[in-house]
């Protein structure tokens, strides 16, 4: 009997020496909780957006570039559980977040049938020297996370980012393209002709990074371009 509690007797200790905090709230996780508190998952703003029915991150896009579809799990705001999970995995090492969002909303989004054509799930690139700082793309282990859940292919290395830019979530959509041309390329088109492709990242704000992305993807014949992200600025 005993020995048979010695792993959670060790995960207990091991707790105590190294505890294991919340990232929505840095309140100390209890036993069986991952990643969230039960208060802060009960809390995260969800948009209880999928593909089924027009919603707000369709309508940034609007007029703007030619999209079949667009969604996002999470309400961003500049204090919360959003922003500090997103600033745990961007910026912390903590790339597990983005698998742990991306079986949530993979969960979800697995029981619609509008997702069940997608060839390919294909993130916002890093630029290579940024990548290798981070050690990681943040939004890698969400779009693979995603990718179980829809019985799709995750594409990474087919857009590619040019410029070692800073960001320009600041900038107004006008000056974020003007000085963001050519940034994102397609090393091929071929293997998205006449594809279903669904394009990832974490947080949109103005929509101007997906914008350009699409942009490039549209360079492919015959494509047809969903978004969806981790988090979405209204």
């Amino acid at each position: 009997m005993l020995y048979s509690k010695l792993p959670n007797i060790l995960n207990d200790i091991n707790t105590l020496l190294l505890p294991i905090v919340c990232f929505g709230c840095n309140a100390r996780l209890n036993r069986g909780e991952k990643h969230l508190c039960t208060i802060c998952r009960n809390q995260i703003p969800l948009t209880e957006f999928t593909f089924n029915e027009e919603n707000a991150v369709d309508r940034i896009f609007y007029g703007i570039i030619n999209i079949k579809k667009a969604s996002s799990f999470l309400l961003f705001t500049e204090i919360g559980i959003v922003k500090n999970l997103i600033h745990n995995l961007k910026y912390k090492n903590q790339k597990q977040i983005g698998s742990f969002i991306g079986d949530w909303y993979g969960q979800i989004l697995e029981k619609n049938n509008y997702l069940k054509d997608i060839d390919y799930i294909i993130p916002v690139p890093l630029h290579p020297k940024k990548k290798r700082k981070r050690g990681y793309n943040q939004v890698s282990l969400f779009g693979e996370s995603l990718a179980k859940h829809l019985n799709t292919t995750f594409l990474e290395g087919v857009l590619i980012k040019t410029a070692n830019t800073k960001t320009q979530t600041k900038k107004g959509r006008i000056n974020r393209w003007q000085s963001s041309k050519k940034l994102y390329e397609l090393t091929d088109t071929a293997i998205l002709e006449n594809k279903n492709v669904l394009l990832i990242d974490d947080v949109i704000t103005t929509g101007a990074t997906m914008e350009i992305c699409a942009k490039a993807l549209q360079e492919t014949p015959n494509i047809t371009i969903y978004v969806c992200s981790m988090a979405v600025v209204l």
